[in-house]
């Protein structure tokens, strides 16, 4: 995730993409880059629907709002905000990301120090069964790839409008580091609930619960800004790819696709993971050796590929 945050976000401002089509169609050609980028197109937008989803589970777990209420809520906030310029856009996103980082280390720091579970006792509460492959290193490798993949078109956006190669290049570098951190962190505290985390769609939340009820209040916000963040994130190059930002066009793709989405959300949020986020992270993963494959052939070559 590092390595490839770091080749995306150098590769967009390289060839100045304007979405993540560009960037594909280098790598893989023509024929293949079509196939990839209709792919793409599609679990972006499945990503959406499945954050309304989990917008409207977190409304209803954290302050029991009902589902179809929270849901809404979410998806007229991302409408809002996608009728904004692209830097107000990114100035939105870049609020979140504090609040975020303060949170999850301070649940997952308590937690990890004062466990539910011993650690010697956690495989006791594994249900591998109900992952989507069985296998911890398969599913580890395509959650790395569904994150990237999720990210890959606004890296790329946001590299084309670094101010320079360097730039762009630690700046996918850190995001890289700091998601590598906290997912570890996160990841940690989970485990040391593994007794109770496997029940619910929204775990984290437990988790905060446990150390004071406040904190649970602070997480659900922060959480439903990061499904906000991630859907805002994610929509805006779904809609960049297939139309001009601010144009007639864009406007009715956007209010057209958030309609069908908003009903799409009811098939529910576990349900819309376990079927999008495996096959979005094999996509991603072949995108990252294509960034990969580009980066040695750029080492082996006096001319910059990336």
């Amino acid at each position: 995730m590092l390595f490839i945050g770091r080749q995306a976000t150098k590769f967009g401002y390289r060839i100045q993409a304007e979405s993540h089509k560009a960037p594909i169609f280098t790598m893989f050609g023509r024929v293949s880059g079509t196939v990839i980028d209709y792919l793409f197109v599609f679990f972006l937008y499945g990503i959406a629907v499945n954050m309304f989803a989990g917008a409207g589970s977190a409304f209803n777990e954290s302050f029991g709002v009902p589902f179809w209420l929270g849901t809404l809520i979410m998806v007229i906030l991302i409408v809002v905000t996608l009728m904004l310029d692209f830097d107000k856009i990114v100035s939105a996103l870049g609020v979140v990301t504090p609040f975020l980082i303060a949170v999850v280390i301070i649940i997952a720091v308590v937690n990890i120090f004062n466990p539910q579970v011993p650690i010697d006792t956690v495989n006791e509460f594994a249900q591998p069964d109900c992952t989507p492959s069985g296998l911890w290193f398969v599913d580890g490798a395509m959650y790395a790839g569904f994150t990237l993949a999720t990210a890959f078109s606004f890296l790329s956006i946001m590299g084309a409008n670094a101010s320079d190669h360097n730039t762009a290049a630690r700046g996918g570098l850190l995001g890289g580091v700091i998601i590598t951190v906290l997912m570890l962190m996160i990841n940690a505290g989970l485990i040391s609930n593994m007794d109770i985390v496997n029940e619910l769609a929204l775990p984290t939340l437990v988790l905060a619960q446990n150390i004071h009820p406040a904190l649970q209040l602070a997480l659900a916000i922060v959480m439903l800004l990061v499904i906000y963040n991630t859907g805002v994130g994610v929509m805006y190059p779904f809609l960049k790819r297939y139309s001009e930002p601010y144009t007639k066009k864009y406007y009715t793709i956007l209010i057209v696709a958030a309609v069908i989405g908003y009903f799409l959300s009811f098939v529910g949020f576990v349900e819309l993971v376990g079927i999008v986020y495996p096959a979005f992270g094999i996509l991603g993963l072949l995108i990252g050796l294509g960034l990969a494959i580009r980066w040695f052939m750029n080492r082996r070559s006096k001319k910059k590929l990336i």
